[in-house]
């Protein structure tokens, strides 16, 4: 189990980290988190232009397979695409903790953290049961909305892996490398296209406020380096 009372730590990369990279980084914590050596952790990254395809990704769902690295994942979702502008928050929490172990659960309290810290941006957000993720209404598309959160999980000895993307300022062009998440027709957007220049800072603020107020006390702790040693 995880260390009961600790605040969650709260990590901030300054560069953008590579997918494999983040992902052995999120594997050694998880296990270090399961076994009560470390306290939960949320990591803020970027990661540079790059797709994730996961167990349920449909190659046709693959527009242009050429123009971005493509690397398979664990995580639950199909095809997903990020890169610089766009906030990862890895959640290495304990979901037994959390949500007593229901991971469906976890998923609405992820959204829920998502769409406080746009409340506090002057955004109005929406989840859906049926399809994980965070939304916003666009009456002038078709379908009268478009995605601005996703999200996709793993849980690994009862902690999750892996967490969400909030799209601040990214390139939208790029999407249109994938059919995203796999819900063809659904537009994606962003804080920028919807008119909101908030800073990657003012949206990080946001997000650890909304976290926290979901969460429980958070504790910021260096940046690590993938050198093993602690960043300057």
């Amino acid at each position: 189990m995880t260390i009961p009372g600790r605040p969650i730590r709260l990590m901030r990369s300054s560069r953008p980290v590579a997918y494999p990279d983040a992902v052995a980084f999120m594997v050694g914590e998880v296990d270090r988190i399961a076994h009560a050596d470390h306290s939960e952790l949320l990591w803020f990254l970027e990661h540079p232009p790059l797709l994730t395809k996961g167990p349920r990704g449909q190659m046709q769902h693959l527009i242009e397979p050429d123009r971005f690295p493509v690397f398979e994942t664990d995580r639950g979702g199909e095809i997903t695409y990020h890169g610089p502008g766009q906030r990862i928050v890895y959640t290495l929490l304990d979901v037994r903790q959390r949500t007593g172990g229901d991971v469906r659960a976890f998923v609405r309290l992820l959204e829920r953290c998502v769409i406080g810290s746009l409340d506090r941006l002057g955004v109005t957000a929406t989840s859906d049961p049926a399809r994980p993720g965070v939304w916003v209404q666009r009456p002038d598309l078709p379908g009268g909305e478009s995605k601005i959160g996703a999200l996709g999980l793993k849980v690994r000895h009862g902690i999750s892996l892996h967490g969400i993307s909030l799209n601040v300022s990214p390139d939208l062009s790029h999407f249109d490398a994938i059919v995203a998440c796999g819900l063809e027709g659904s537009a994606v957007t962003s804080l920028a296209a919807l008119g909101h220049t908030a800073s990657l800072e003012t949206v990080d603020n946001a997000l650890i406020a909304s976290f926290a107020a979901c969460l429980g006390s958070l504790e910021p702790v260096a940046e690590v380096g993938f050198d093993g040693r602690s960043a300057d």
